[in-house]
């Protein structure tokens, strides 16, 4: 049995397929934690769900903000943008399940020596911090008030809540404070002061290594507190796997047509 920790698919069914058929995944034997964002960008968001929730209790999923997205437009809380390509989910006979299924997943996922997160932690945040933040937003996802919640938070994201929420599902950088950058390149060509958050943390104050996707100019990086693994898959790079137990890492091609970009 090995866990592998995959980055972000993005709807790229074809290139999971690809990673999945490469390291001999066995869905009856081995487990996956997913980053998040499994929807949008690619073409086939809905076959990824339905491969990730009939997993079980072999998956372990974390939220990313498309999925956030994906579950407002079902909940008529989110505004369809431009380069939204679930369509295909929001028309499936099993649409509700699946909004459903995505309402239960976790915030933060901890096991062993990792965390799991989509994107990025607080600097003032201990592990026990964090993980009370997620539970409580969590509780709030899967509750009647779900939509409102979701609605708020993308029209006027000033409350704490909605600060954790975005420090879980967006951050890349912020300065010592804590305090967004909202830049998404490269961390070498940040603006000064501007940081990726895991440099902010301490050893102190954290546990094991942070395993996160989202930053995609990042790419995959292994460092002594953090495992970043959205390697650009939708924007026609690599789909990146890495075997917790041994971290040996694999990394597939782009094979899925993404709007926008030529695959060769």
């Amino acid at each position: 049995m090995s866990t592998y920790a995959i980055g972000d698919v993005h709807g790229c069914f074809a290139t999971l397929e690809k990673l999945l058929a490469t390291i001999s995944f066995d869905p009856a034997r081995d487990r996956v934690w997913l980053v998040g964002d499994l929807v949008n960008r690619g073409p086939h968001s809905l076959n990824v769900l339905r491969w990730a929730a009939g997993l079980g209790a072999n998956a372990k999923v974390v939220l990313g903000n498309h999925d956030l997205h994906l579950v407002g437009r079902a909940l008529g809380a989110r505004k369809a943008k431009r380069f939204d390509r679930f369509d295909e989910v929001l028309a499936a006979p099993d649409r509700d399940d699946l909004i459903d299924w995505l309402r239960q997943r976790p915030l933060l996922h901890a096991a062993d020596s990792y965390t799991m997160v989509h994107a990025g932690l607080h600097p003032s945040w201990t592990f026990e911090t964090a993980a009370a933040q997620a539970r409580e937003l969590e509780a709030e996802l899967r509750s009647a008030r779900c939509a409102d919640l979701l609605r708020d938070y993308y029209e006027q994201p000033a409350s704490a809540a909605h600060q954790a929420l975005r420090t879980l599902v967006h951050m890349r950088t912020c300065n010592a404070a804590g305090d967004e950058c909202k830049f998404t390149g490269p961390p070498e060509e940040a603006p000064a002061g501007c940081l990726p958050w895991y440099d902010h943390i301490s050893d102190e104050a954290w546990r094991g290594t942070v395993i996160f996707g989202h930053w995609a100019a990042l790419g995959y990086r292994r460092t002594k507190r953090v495992l970043a693994l959205d390697s650009g898959c939708a924007w026609g790079q690599d789909l990146t796997a890495v075997r917790l137990e041994d971290e040996q890492v694999t990394q597939v091609p782009l094979q899925d047509t993404v709007e926008g970009l030529t695959k060769e």
